[in-house]
């Protein structure tokens, strides 16, 4: 394998299939990549005026997204949902026909390459870096004042990481398996200190060159809990995302599960337990399966890292309970992840073999003919005829971008999901829809309860680039520019239980559509509080990250 080949291979990962024999062949690999053009990582909050990795290009992490709100304690610290896993059509995607010669259909991986639950933690090696002490499941935590005179001004809040309990669809170079979804524990950290003498400090170059700013710690479930590699940001082994038999949990598409995370003395547990197969998941976020956190240590030559157990950071979970560097303002939470699929015929070599610019794409022009240059969302693409060396044995040869979708023209942005309707791509197969339900709680000292409230909220205007100013709100429409469609959440009635959903208005036994698109639903411009200043002139600031709406009940609580 030729050196940029290499370089390629370190960029995609965790998110290329690869099976355990591959992975003795595969290079070394980067855990994080959250800065690389594909990422499924934490979307953060952004300022292009102090931000060395996002200035001058586009962030990019579409997250439509449920909240769940309870000021019980426990809330934030152990929460239990159900989950079936969406079944692909039974013929597997073919290029779209805007001009109407062909039905072709969609597949999961188009739609999502993850979707997750999150919950906030502590890391006292990221943002803000105003203290170094964090007491897990507490929320002594919340610091959400805008003034720095007060003691729970925003800027003494304790250092921050989001889980993204992620589940990946199978069939494709994005898929760990051709036929099974995966699941790893994945956690970002943010390694800047906003409050520097002279404004913000990031960490040293070292770091930046190895893991990023924003950090991930990474381990796939395994069927007896025990890392397949130290989930540490800088160990390179490649086991870490290898689909390995007989270990790696892997699930089928239609399972039945449920998915519980909690605390524990040793570090997070995540347990996913397959009620169709009858196997379960587990893994910790503990010093004994490799989780440690990035020092923070600017003028260091040399990266490091701590051995760290991760424990959730509040014991509650309101909109008081959040990750101040993120752009979503959300603790517990589901999410999809889209805006990460373009068509794709042919592609340049200006970044790899099989691997580059869209040149040749059947549903739109991929090169502006005046300039000569392709359009900025569509890189890190394969075609047909790489696709089996990206991921070999794949389903079907198939091209395809994986890059973020700054203009909203891929798959996700059309009619493409369950219950959406037609468009002009004439989708004749759209997979089932994801299904789960809310969010319970072991309340500390009781038994589980519901959730009280839920919010919908999308990151809209942190993705929308120049057209939408985030700091007074002017520009920023819902949906997008360029979306015919944005996909929202809705509920259903099935055997005497209430599941959410994700599509449009049309999914078979809907109960409530809460308006029937994503204007209605995730209505209002949010106003989020973040930090600005010096150490010495502390402040903040506005910033439109998200449409939001929060509701005045749970309208699907758990049976």
């Amino acid at each position: 394998m030729r050196k940029s080949m290499l370089l390629v291979a370190v960029l995609l990962l965790p998110l290329l299939f690869i099976t355990q024999s591959q992975a003795q062949s595969r290079p070394s690999v980067a855990a994080s990549g959250c800065e690389e053009f594909f990422s499924l990582c934490t979307e953060r909050e952004y300022n292009r005026s102090y931000d060395p990795e996002y200035r001058g290009h586009y962030i990019g992490h579409d997250e439509p997204s449920l909240l769940f709100y309870s000021n019980v304690p426990g809330s934030g610290n152990y929460n239990q949902y159900r989950l079936v896993l969406p079944k692909d059509p039974p013929k597997f995607p073919t290029d779209a026909h805007p001009s109407g010669a062909g039905s072709p259909t969609v597949w999961n991986f188009q739609l999502h390459p993850a979707f997750w639950f999150g919950m906030a933690l502590c890391d006292t090696q990221s943002y803000p870096l105003a203290t170094f002490d964090c007491p897990a499941d507490s929320d002594r935590n919340i610091f959400d004042d805008a003034n720095p005179s007060s003691p729970h001004y925003i800027g003494r809040h304790p250092g921050a990481a989001f889980l993204e309990l992620q589940f990946y669809p199978p069939g494709w170079v994005s898929s760990y398996s051709l036929t099974q979804y995966a699941v790893a524990l994945h956690i970002n950290s943010y390694s800047l200190k906003p409050l520097g003498p002279n404004g913000p400090l990031v960490n040293n170059v070292d770091c930046q060159n190895k893991v990023g700013l924003e950090t991930t710690v990474f381990a796939l479930l395994t069927l007896d809990g025990k890392s397949q590699a130290p989930a540490d940001p800088l160990n390179n082994n490649p086991n870490k995302f290898a689909v390995i038999p007989g270990e790696t949990f892997v699930m089928n598409p239609g399972d039945s599960l449920v998915v519980t995370i909690r605390d524990t003395p040793d570090g997070l547990r995540t347990t996913v337990q397959d009620l169709t197969t009858g196997q379960t998941g587990f893994m910790t976020a503990s010093i004994a399966n490799g989780f440690a956190q990035i020092k923070f240590d600017p003028g260091a030559p040399t990266c490091t890292s701590i051995p760290y157990a991760y424990h959730p950071m509040y014991a509650t979970a309101s909109p008081h309970t959040r990750v101040p560097w993120a752009a979503h303002t959300y603790n517990i939470a589901f999410s999809d992840e889209i805006g990460h699929f373009n068509y794709c015929d042919a592609q340049d070599n200006s970044l790899a073999p099989g691997l580059g610019a869209c040149l040749v794409s059947p549903v739109e022009d991929e090169v502006n003919p005046t300039t000569g240059t392709h359009e900025p969302d569509d890189l890190f693409c394969v075609d047909p005829a790489s696709s089996e060396f990206f991921s070999p044995g794949s389903v079907q040869p198939f091209g395809g971008c994986l890059d973020a979708d700054v203009d909203f023209d891929g798959v996700p942005y059309h009619h493409a999901w369950p219950g959406s309707g037609d468009d002009p791509y004439h989708f004749s197969a759209v997979p089932t829809p994801i299904l789960f339900s809310s969010g319970k709680f072991l309340a500390t000292g009781g038994g589980f309860e519901n959730f009280s409230q839920v919010a919908f909220e999308a990151d809209i205007p942190a993705i929308e680039g120049s057209t939408c100013n985030r700091a007074t709100g002017a520009g920023c429409v819902n949906p997008p520019p360029g979306a015919l469609f944005y996909p929202f959440y809705t509920t259903a009635e099935r055997n005497g239980q209430c599941w959410w959903q994700v599509g449009g208005a049309h999914i078979p036994d809907t109960t409530n559509t809460f308006g029937g698109s994503s204007a209605t639903e995730f209505k209002s411009l949010e106003p989020t509080l973040y930090i600005a200043g010096t150490s010495k002139n502390p402040g903040s600031r506005i910033r439109f990250e998200n449409y939001n709406q929060i509701l005045n009940d749970n309208p699907c609580p758990s049976q």
